[in-house]
């Protein structure tokens, strides 16, 4: 009963809160915008010739200049020889010879004659070792030797082993890839440089 008594004196509060303020309020968006004065010159801004992330450099000096006039001054013979050279002084590493194995390279080419790709055949210097059979009954010292010349990890040296014949090192040299396939013929394996 005093339950009741209570939620009708609510109600009736609530009624008369209604009355007095009257329907809710609708209030749209009101953003913080503050008008500019009308009388005022737009703000020019100044861009820069182009867009560096780096923030602004200090100048190049002006030994870095007298250089590059003297670069600029060279024929083109003699600029092409600037990367060797500086390569060969700063003793950079060479780069590696990419594989196009597996790519059509041939119907793109031009012929060029049978003479240079002769003489690129007698200057390869990166080889391919290939497995092409093992005993079944030395399968595990041939995986263990395929995992200790490469990063593989078990079951990836096993898979590799077992789609005989495939592919184990590529570019490797004339010397390290005759010392692999001696390996895989001590445990029992057949292997081939290409």
């Amino acid at each position: 009963m005093r339950i009741v008594a209570l939620s009708r004196s609510f109600c009736a509060r609530s009624m008369l809160l209604c009355e007095v303020t009257g329907p809710l309020q609708h209030r749209s968006f009101q953003h913080d915008f503050v008008p500019r004065d009308p009388n005022d010159k737009p703000k020019k801004y100044k861009y820069p010739a182009f867009y560096d992330p780096y923030g602004p450099r200090t100048p190049p000096s002006e030994k870095i200049i007298q250089l590059a006039e003297r670069i600029v001054a060279l024929t083109p013979e003699e600029r092409c020889q600037i990367g060797p050279a500086l390569a060969q002084k700063l003793t950079l590493p060479k780069l590696q010879h990419i594989s196009t194995e597996g790519m059509d390279l041939a119907a793109q080419a031009a012929p060029a004659g049978g003479a240079k790709a002769e003489e690129k055949k007698a200057e390869k210097t990166a080889f391919d070792v290939k497995l092409e059979k093992f005993d079944a009954a030395a399968k595990i010292k041939v995986i263990k030797e395929v995992r200790a010349f490469t990063n593989l990890g078990l079951k990836e040296a096993k898979d590799l082993v077992e789609k005989v014949p495939a592919l184990l090192k590529q570019g490797v040299t004339k010397v390290e890839a005759a010392e692999i396939i001696e390996k895989i013929k001590a445990a029992g394996g057949v292997a081939t440089m290409e």
